[in-house]
């Protein structure tokens, strides 16, 4: 049987050193005005989406490890800060510092003291035997246990009227869970948070569950996104990089016939939040990418879920760039691309039309090499209302222009509208869909 030992690398000494407010002139920026959703302006925050950059200079602080990054944001502190971070900070390290494995998280059933193993657990719920139904027993207990363990130390909260940027060239957070979330789980919370100029690496789940019920044949589904979004409005994220490397997918084994995946989303908005901009960030190689709402149940998210996208590079994904449900999205100058026959087999769609979703997708540009055809580029969950204008698909001449709704329902069937009772109106000049391209590889992911 394969094992898995994702181990971290080691991680600085803890620091978290108060700076002066000249060392922190990123963090001092504010969402510009009209960049989308989460710079309009509310009653709670009257000036858009402003982060940590009223911090004062004692407010300040560069962090070199998980020990400091907890300490400076000091959940559920709401002082504005701005936290800085340097170098590479690990999540997946125990109170020392020290590098933690998966086996290092593995916890006892709380009744019958059976240690979790995957060995364990595929032979306690192989559906040959076990069948169908949804796990339950010791291993299934340890397997919750041992997950709970890990997420204590992965899960990182981070607090209302903040600032977190990457400073030098190497600023990364690897195995982390970011939740921007408040402390009530009702309603939604103006948390005014910006997170900026980082790269997200390898947040993966050391206990996947096995769900038979996922599908025809079952599927294995976990937990942690790089950075999750739920209850919370005014959020801003901005020129970071997302990746699997260490724990790519295709390092993964298939295990009761379907792949062993470690990986949630990489960025999901759910939750009734609201009022979030999504700009010059790169997502590359993943499955799920992001997801807006959560279920197709929760109605609380109606009326919510304002989000803008724009030049976002999203690279060799499966899905989910994005899934919307309820939400009035607003997608546009984001480049697509399906880099060889491989990612084209794992590519499912970019759009996802959810339950009551408005999706406005303007100047969008694919670049497959003829490997996804443009019918592909949506997909439809319970919903019909999309408008889309302006797609090029591996050119920048005007022979390049495809529609893509005209497409999906010409394979389908009639099953989408081009048309949203909405407009946008938050957004800087869009940028013809010929010039799409260049300004994304060029200027998306940190250090732009």
């Amino acid at each position: 049987m394969q094992r898995l030992h994702y181990r971290v690398l080691p991680v600085l000494v803890a620091c978290a050193l108060p700076l002066p407010a000249a060392a922190a002139d990123l963090g001092r920026e504010p969402l510009p005005a009209n960049d989308g959703w989460a710079s309009l302006p509310t009653t709670a925050l009257p000036d858009g989406t402003t982060g940590g950059s009223a911090a004062t200079a004692d407010r300040v602080h560069r962090v070199r490890d998980r020990n400091g990054l907890v300490a400076a944001l000091a959940f559920p502190d709401a002082t504005p800060k701005i936290i800085e971070i340097e170098g590479v900070i690990d999540a997946n390290v125990d109170a020392d510092g020290h590098p933690l494995a998966c086996a290092d998280y593995a916890r006892p059933d709380p009744q019958t003291g059976e240690i979790y193993s995957l060995d364990a657990y595929l032979a306690a719920y192989d559906p040959a035997t076990w069948g169908r139904a949804d796990p339950s027993g010791p291993q299934e207990r340890a397997r919750a246990a041992s997950a709970s363990a890990q997420q204590s130390r992965v899960r990182i909260r981070i607090p209302a009227n903040t600032t977190i940027v990457g400073v030098g060239r190497g600023a990364t957070v690897r195995g982390a869970w970011f939740d921007i979330r408040p402390s009530s789980t009702s309603g939604n919370t103006p948390m005014n948070v910006i997170v900026r100029n980082l790269n997200f690496e390898d947040t993966f789940d050391c206990f996947p569950q096995w769900d038979p019920t996922d599908g025809a044949l079952g599927n294995w589904n976990s937990q942690y996104d790089a950075i999750s979004v739920r209850n919370a409005t005014h959020v801003w994220i901005d020129h970071n990089r997302f990746a699997d490397v260490a724990t790519a997918d295709g390092t993964l084994p298939t295990l009761f016939g379907r792949h062993y995946q470690v990986h949630d989303g990489l960025l999901d908005v759910t939750n009734a939040s609201d009022l979030v901009t999504i700009s010059w960030n790169r997502f590359e190689h993943h499955d799920k990418t992001m997801l807006v709402g959560s279920s197709d149940s929760a109605s609380a998210d109606r009326d919510k879920l304002r989000i803008t996208l724009h030049h976002n590079l999203f690279e060799d994904l499966g899905q989910r760039a994005p899934r919307v449900r309820y939400g009035r999205v607003h997608v546009y100058n984001n480049h697509y691309k399906v880099t060889g026959p491989e990612a084209a087999a794992g590519y499912g769609y970019s759009w996802g039309v959810g339950v009551e979703s408005q999706i406005v997708a303007r100047n969008n540009h694919f670049r497959v090499d003829g490997l996804v055809p443009p019918e592909f580029f949506i997909d439809r969950f319970n919903g019909s209302r999309i408008h889309v204008e302006g797609t090029l698909l591996d050119g920048v001449s005007p022979n390049s222009a495809v529609d893509p709704v005209a497409a999906f329902n010409a394979a389908n069937g009639d099953a989408l509208v081009d048309d949203v009772d909405w407009a946008p109106t938050l957004h800087g000049p869009i940028e013809p869909t010929k010039d799409v391209p260049v300004s994304v590889i060029r200027g998306a992911g940190p250090f732009k």
